[in-house]
C-alpha cells in the first residue's frame, strides 16, 4: 500500500539469490524510466513485462547491502524501493522474510487493494495465533524452565552437572562457555562481558545444527537475561537441548554445533555439544 505521507519511508523488497521476485502494479510500467543503481554483478538485468517488474539476484546479497530501485508507471508516477537480502530486523532480532510476488496498490479504495489488505490482516492474525501458541508451550516446557534457572544463576535447582568450561578469545568481548550434562539432555551457558567501549552488543540469533557441516536446524530451548549488552555490562545466554535433537534420521547420535550471532550479523561464538554428553 503506497502512502503519500512524508514520514513513510522507502519500501523494502527482500530478495534471495537465484530466486525470482516480481513486483506487480495496477497500471503499466514505463520500462525506459525504470532503473536500478549499482545492480551490476549482483542482479540479472532488470526485466519489465507490462505491469510487472522482475528481479533475479545472481547470488545472495550481504546483510548490509541495499540496491535502490525506482519504478516509473505509465502516468509518470515514480515509486522508490530498496532491494535487500531476505532478513528483516524485528522483535529484537533478525528474522528471515522473502518476497516472491509483491502487489503494489496506490488506490486504497479499489476492490483489489481492499482484498489484499484483508488477506494480509488474516495472515497476520494467523501468525499471532501461532506465536501465542508457541509462547504458551514454551512457558510450560521443562527445557525452557531449566534454561531460565541456568541464566538466572540457579544451576543447583536443575539436574545438570558441569562437564567443562572454556574461554574463547575475542578482543571486544570477555566470554565464558560452560557445557553441562544431564539426564537425557545437554545445556550450555554463555556469559558475555562487553569490553568494547565503542557501543552496545546486540543479540542477533542462535542456531543449532548437526555437527559443523550440516545446516539442518535442531530444536532447543533458549533464555537470555538481556538482548543488548552495553559496554562494561555482562549478559548470559542459556540453551537446553534434548537428547532427541542429537539423533540422526537412522537413530544414531551426532555432535551438534550451537552458533550465536551478534547484531551486525557476525558469528560471536560457537559451542560444540558432543554426543557423548547424552550417550548415558
Amino acid at each position: 500500500m503506497l502512502s503519500e505521507h512524508p514520514n513513510d519511508g522507502t519500501h523494502s523488497v527482500y530478495v534471495k539469490g537465484k530466486v525470482v521476485t516480481t513486483l506487480r502494479f495496477e497500471q503499466l510500467v514505463d520500462a525506459s524510466k525504470t532503473r536500478m543503481i549499482g545492480w551490476e554483478g549482483r542482479l540479472e538485468p532488470l526485466a519489465v513485462v507490462r505491469n510487472k517488474v522482475i528481479l533475479e539476484p545472481i547470488h545472495d546479497l550481504n546483510r548490509d547491502e541495499g540496491i535502490p530501485l525506482v519504478v516509473t508507471l505509465a502516468d509518470g508516477t515514480e515509486i522508490p524501493f530498496l532491494v535487500k537480502p531476505p532478513w528483516s530486523k524485528r522483535d529484537g532480532g533478525w528474522s528471515p522474510i522473502l518476497d516472491q510476488q509483491v502487489d503494489v496498490f496506490n488506490d486504497r479504495e479499489s476492490y483489489a487493494s481492499m482484498h489484499a489488505a484483508l488477506m494480509d490482516a488474516l495472515k497476520q492474525n494467523d501468525t499471532l495465533v501461532e506465536e501465542n501458541e508457541r509462547y504458551r508451550k514454551e512457558e510450560n516446557s521443562v527445557d525452557h524452565a531449566y534454561a531460565t534457572l541456568l541464566v538466572n544463576g540457579q544451576r543447583k535447582k536443575t539436574p545438570f552437572r558441569r562437564r567443562f568450561v572454556y574461554r574463547p578469545r575475542n578482543e571486544d568481548m570477555d566470554m565464558v562457555v560452560e557445557v553441562f550434562e544431564g539426564p537425557g539432555k545437554a545445556a550450555a551457558l554463555v556469559t558475555l562481558q562487553n569490553t568494547y567501549y565503542g557501543g552496545p552488543w546486540e543479540f542477533d540469533g542462535a542456531y543449532l545444527s548437526r555437527d559443523f557441516t550440516h545446516y539442518t536446524a535442531r530444536p532447543f530451548a533458549l533464555r537470555m537475561d538481556r538482548a543488548t549488552i552495553v559496554p562494561g555490562e555482562t549478559g548470559r545466554i542459556a540453551v537446553v537441548v534434548d537428547r532427541s535433537a542429537f539423533l540422526t534420521d537412522d537413530g544414531r547420535l551426532t555432535d551438534l554445533a550451537l552458533q550465536i550471532f551478534r547484531g551486525d550479523g557476525l558469528l560471536q561464538v560457537v559451542v560444540k555439544l558432543e554426543r557423548t554428553i547424552v550417550q548415558k
